[in-house]
């Protein structure tokens, strides 16, 4: 069965975005990545490299890891903003929202209903794995079907912003197996947890 795996980016104290849900690598963020870090996406990860950097880089590689994108409308509003209607056109691209009511793009199919439901769907069907690329709301509403987290720490703190499972997100405390890891010479870490299942 394919897993969901919450692929994300996060401070050392756990978040993934300053208070106000900016992208901390974009224009004006407070994070930018080293060298090192990139070309670790681009070996390991090509896949979870927005469109545009894919050709910036001339990435062409499928990746191994992941063919669907899940991710949430403040999320997915954020590459809006930017003029990106669909940062992954390479990935089954799905938006969970129940405002939006027409795609801006042909490549990204908007779910409004349970995504706990879609998600589990999802899992059913064949394919590599299920990529949950943000934002935290999501990331709290299915919670309980991560069964991978690949945190990717950056050395940085920020005292304040959204933290890695939004706000709103149950406690519900959950046990995680770290199954792989590298440390990048800049500082940051890819940590690799599987799910431990009862």
């Amino acid at each position: 069965m394919r897993k969901l795996v919450y692929f994300v980016a996060t401070t050392l104290d756990g978040f993934i975005a300053g208070p106000d849900g900016s992208d901390p690598t974009g224009p004006g963020g407070f994070w930018s990545p080293a060298e090192c870090y990139i070309r670790h996406l681009v070996e390991e990860y090509p896949e979870t490299l927005p469109g545009p950097a894919r050709t910036a880089l001339g990435v062409t590689a499928e990746g191994t890891r992941f063919d669907t994108v899940v991710e949430g409308r403040k999320s997915y509003e954020t590459g809006l903003a930017a003029g990106v209607a669909n940062a992954f056109p390479h990935l089954r691209h799905l938006v969970f929202s129940r405002t939006l009511t027409e795609s801006p793009d042909p490549g990204v199919e908007l779910v409004a209903g349970d995504p706990v439901a879609a998600v589990r769907e999802l899992k059913r069907t064949g394919g590599k794995d299920i990529w949950l690329v943000g934002g935290a709301e999501l990331a709290g509403a299915l919670y309980g079907e991560i069964d991978r987290l690949v945190v990717k720490l950056s050395p940085l703190t920020l005292g304040a912003g959204i933290p890695l499972f939004g706000r709103a997100a149950d406690f519900d405390p959950r046990l995680w197996e770290l199954s792989d890891h590298t440390v990048l010479q800049g500082g940051a870490a890819f940590l690799t947890y599987d799910r431990c299942r009862a």
